[in-house]
Parts: structure tokens; sequence; C-alpha cells
């Protein structure tokens, strides 16, 4: 295929089935790269470009986004990404929206697209949410003109949050509904998300804005489940419940759908509020009729009729929901986030932490601080090397990240890779209010089950206790 002169266009979580659609959609008109953690997947495009890239590793989003004008970030990291992972899903997702954003930055890409969620003006909104809206902040923290479009549910195939509700209409003759379900929700169309996301490419006035998107229907999710359901042709009883009841809608879709329960929690926790929204001017300026929901539901039926059953095509998203991708399947990945106080950096956190753990550990352990500012742990009774930290100043140049790689100690396995090398890090989030202490893919030389029961629970302890010191003595530290 002869392609024109147009700059290449990066997709971030390419593999998902917004990616998919998207790479489809630009494929004839644009230079089209995939990124994903694993192999091309089966629908990508064979004629677009993929490239593996973690995007918990800050070198290899800079590879990965080498060459590209613009770039769409479709990501999210509820799903597990190591054998054992430490921290909450915003965390992972603000440290991978970080790596992305600086990565396009050094790159010179001039635009970045996020597809998130839709912010209603209200207090105690749910960790989804709230980190929808970090990492909006974050991607737009560095210097490259973001838009952001913001939908409440999308209408797909493969979509994660109505293929949950759409397992419950197969699996469930009755079907309670608890007082979420009469919150407000406005879907929106895959075909029309995907038309959207386009014209923001192609519409540089939309940049350094976000923008509602979604249909002109605005129903209850009881509504929602009801007139799919009649589309469908399943006869449902429903009834209400009067209490909110999300501890036990957790655990109820988990088991319907099959999804992973770190995939559905919060997703669940999001019900509580109503996502819609009266300002669809963006659809207007771009001449787009939306999609009704029974629209939106009769396309997702037609590709459906000529991918498969759904029975299979749920199953095997299940499998691929839950599967741990191979780079990640031997080790270990913590992120930390400690508040840092006015006026400090991660720089002043990182030598923090090499002054305090020796004082911590004093009379179990000795931590060596060397002349490079690398850090060297052991026992005390033998002086047995257990960890072996290397600092690269390279690399940490600015005070805003501290890196430290993991090179060796009777604790580590040593590693061949040299884009996913053992780290430590410490990075500046969120204009400098937090900083996320990471670990990444790091290999240990104890048994899992045995590194689960101590040294796991080890560096949680800590990490916590060197938190709770920071909080405490900061007006002591020396700048």
């Amino acid at each position: 295929m002869i392609r024109t002169a147009k700059p290449s266009v990066v997709i971030a979580g390419a593999g998902g089935f917004i990616g998919t659609a998207l790479a489809s959609e630009l494929r004839a008109d644009y230079p089209i790269i995939g990124l994903g953690r694993g192999d091309r997947p089966d629908g990508f495009p064979p004629d677009a470009e993929w490239r593996r890239c973690d995007l918990f590793s800050l070198f290899e989003c800079e590879r990965a986004v080498a060459g590209a004008g613009s770039a769409f970030y479709l990501v999210h990291s509820m799903l597990p990404s190591a054998r054992l992972t430490q921290g909450t899903f915003q965390d992972f997702d603000l440290i991978c929206a970080d790596n992305f954003a600086r990565a396009a930055a050094r790159a010179g890409v001039g635009h970045i697209i996020y597809l998130g969620g839709m912010i209603p003006d209200q207090a105690d909104l749910s960790r989804h949410i709230l980190s929808r809206r970090e990492v909006e902040l974050t991607l737009g923290a560095h210097g490259v003109p973001l838009t952001t479009l913001r939908a409440g549910i999308v209408i797909g195939l493969r979509g994660s949050s109505y293929g949950m509700f759409r397992t419950v209409l197969e699996r469930a003759p009755v079907i309670p509904c608890p007082r979420w379900s009469a919150s407000l929700i406005q879907p929106v169309a895959l075909s029309d998300a995907i038309r959207l996301l386009r014209h923001c490419l192609e519409n540089p006035e939309t940049e350094n804005r976000s923008h509602d998107i979604g249909s002109n229907d605005i129903m209850t999710y009881r509504e929602l489940l009801e007139r799919s359901a009649r589309l469908l042709g399943r006869r449902r009883l429903f009834f209400n419940l009067p209490f909110q009841l999300i501890g036990f809608s957790k655990a109820f879709l988990a088991l319907i759908s099959g999804y992973p329960r770190q995939l559905v929690s919060p997703l669940v926790e999001s019900l509580k509020h109503s996502l819609f929204s009266s300002d669809l001017s963006l659809q207007i300026k771009a001449g787009l009729m939306p999609f009704t929901l029974e629209q939106a539901v009769r396309a997702s039926l037609q590709e459906e009729r000529s991918s498969g059953r759904f029975r299979s095509i749920h199953a095997l998203e299940t499998r691929r929901k839950r599967l741990i991708p191979r780079s990640g399947r031997k080790t270990v990945r913590s992120v930390q986030r400690i508040q840092l106080p006015p006026g400090r950096s991660a720089r002043w956190l990182a030598l923090r932490f090499t002054i305090w753990l020796p004082r911590f550990f004093r009379s179990l352990l000795r931590a060596d601080v060397d002349g490079d500012g690398g850090l060297v742990i052991r026992s005390r009774p033998l002086r047995i090397s257990l960890l072996e930290l290397r600092f690269d100043s390279q690399r940490s140049a600015a005070s805003v990240r501290q890196l430290f790689y993991i090179t060796g100690g009777l604790l580590a396995r040593r590693t061949d890779c040299a884009t996913r090398r053992p780290r430590l890090e410490f990075r500046e989030v969120l204009g400098g209010s937090a900083v996320l202490v990471a670990i990444h893919d790091y290999r240990p030389t104890l048994p899992w089950p045995v590194y689960n029961l101590t040294q796991a629970l080890a560096h949680l302890w800590v990490m916590r206790s060197f938190a709770r010191a920071v909080s405490a003595g900061a007006a002591r530290f020396p700048k």
C-alpha cells in the first residue's frame, strides 16, 4: 500500500478493542504504529507497524514513540502486569501516563489524544474516576498539546464495561438491581468514539481541551440493561433492591462475567455516579449524528455475527484479561505513593532514603552508600550482600527522577534484558505534590511462596515506615 507523506500515528493500548478499531479506521490514510506489551494481536491490521512496549519503562516508551507526529493514549492498568504486584491501579496508571508523556515530549510528538472517562462535578469520586483525572493531568503536564475525550460507557462487542453487563444478560435469568442501577449513564457507540478520535487528530482546534462525548440517550443503568435485553432477545426478570450493595455487586459481576476482580472492582465502584453531559458541542461541530443505544447494540450484534458466538468471544477476552504478559510472569512490580513536602524533590527523597534506611535497619542489616550514590544492603552478622543498587546518574539528570538499577546481591536474580532491567526509581508526579517509589522487573531468588511471606511483606513495611518518617520529620530533613 502506498502511503502519503502524513506523519506516523502512535496508538498506545492498540491491542484493546478501541485501539484495534481505531487502527483499522486510520490505516488507509496514516502510517500506524501500534504499541502493546505482547505480540501483535489477531485483529490488528497486518499492514500497520507493531512495536512491543512496556509503558512502565521510560526507555522503551522513548524508543516506541520515536518518529511519530501524533499519539493516541487508550490505556488503563487495572490488570496485573507481573506475577506479584504491590500498589494501586491508580499509581500504575499514573506511572505509565507519565512515562508516555515524557517520552512524547522528548520525541517531539505534536499532539496526544486521550480517551478517558466522564468526571462528575461532585465529591467522593470513585478510585477509577479519580485515576482517569490524574492520567489526564499527567498526559498534559510535559508540554505536548493534549485533547481529552471523556466517555461514559462505550458500547462495543469486546468492551470491558458493556461486556460485563452483556454476560449478566446472557447468564442470569433474574437480575437484582441495587440502588446504583438508578444512576444515569450516557452510552456512546464504538463507531462514534472512533470517528471523534479521528476528528481530534485532524482538527487542531480541539487541542488543550476536554470534550464529553455520548449519544443523545441518557438512561439509568437498569434501563440500559432492560433495553439491551430486548434487543438481544433475552427475557429477564429485574427487581429493585433498596441498598447500594457495592460489595455484593463486585462479587456478583466478577462471578458472572469471569473477569478478574482487579478489573471489576474499580468499574463497579464508579456505578454509584451518574455519568452524563448536556454539552456535546464537539459532536455538533464534527457534524456527527450519534448512534442511539439501539443502533449501537445492533452494530455490536452485527460484528458478533461476523466473528462468532458471543460465548466464544467472551471466553477469549476473559482469558486475555487474566493472562499476565510473558515478560512479567517471573517478576515483581511494586509502586508506592509518598506525599512530597513543599519545596522538596525526588532527588531529595532518594537521598533521604539512603540516609534513613541504614538507621531503620541498624539492628539487622547494614546499608552502605558508595561514592557514586549506589546502595548495598548487607546482613550484619555475616556481611553477606543481599541487594546491590547502582545509581544511574545519566538517567537521573533531572531532580524529578532518580534511578537505581538492581545489579546483584543474594536476593536478586540477574537478567540480560537491556530494556527491562530490575530497577528502583523515585519519580515526581502531579506537579511535584507526590513521588512514586517503584520497583520494576525485579526477579527474586527466594521461592515464590517464601518471597510472598517474607521479603515482599518486608518491602511494604519498609516503604510505609519511610512514608511515615517523611510525613513526620520533613521539617527537620536537610534540603
